[in-house]
């Protein structure tokens, strides 16, 4: 059943993303077909490439559609809103994304593949890591405009920001360990994470 306010089309675009960051992660991207994702999204296999041209793009759409999921768009930089908490809103979505299990198997899948499908670490930060950035470096330098944030590179600023937002979990999940930080710490983590920042580049009034 069509979710309301969605076409068919469109629902029958997201089972199709649904089922393929299901099986790129469940089975890794060799051993997942065009033909094993029609099945799992209860859609043709014409569906499928009415949508998507070729697995490659596919998958780039599938991590892309997880970075929407967790809406690390630009809703969520809104330049209106307070500068702080934007960032916090930010880090914490952020993390919330790299600690998911579909990214962390996504991620895993990229490192295990890496000399058979080269192409596929590339394709995973153009999709995911890179789109972030480029979200948060504009959010930046909009914020930088504006006399709220003086930085002089905002790119690598925007990089700093990321980083300290996966918090020393992502180290864990990535091993297969589990998380060690309870929710408590782990948002009095990203605070600190997020103050810190604005500590090194916001514009101190005289």
């Amino acid at each position: 059943m069509a979710v309301k306010g969605r076409s068919k089309s469109e629902q029958k675009r997201l089972q199709i993303l649904d089922a393929a960051i299901s099986l790129f992660t469940d089975l890794g991207y060799a051993n997942t077909s065009m033909d094993k994702i029609a099945v799992l999204a209860g859609v043709s296999k014409q569906t499928v490439y009415s949508h998507f041209e070729n697995k490659e793009q596919l998958f780039v759409a599938a991590v892309g559609q997880k970075c929407i999921a967790h809406e690390l768009t630009d809703v969520a930089f809104n330049v209106e809103r307070d500068l702080r908490e934007t960032l916090l809103l930010v880090a914490i979505r952020f993390n919330e994304l790299i600690l998911s299990d579909a990214a962390v198997k996504t991620y895993r899948t990229c490192v295990a593949q890496a000399e058979t499908h080269p192409q596929l670490g590339e394709l995973f930060f153009q999709a995911g890591p890179k789109r972030v950035i480029a979200e948060v470096t504009n959010y930046l330098e909009k914020m930088c405009q504006r006399g709220a944030l003086k930085i002089a590179h905002v790119p690598n600023a925007a990089v700093q920001l990321l980083l300290m937002a996966q918090s020393r979990d992502r180290m864990c999940v990535e091993l297969g360990l589990a998380p060690v930080q309870t929710d408590a710490e782990r948002l009095q983590y990203l605070t600190s994470c997020v103050d810190l920042f604005i500590q090194g580049y916001c514009v101190n009034e005289a």
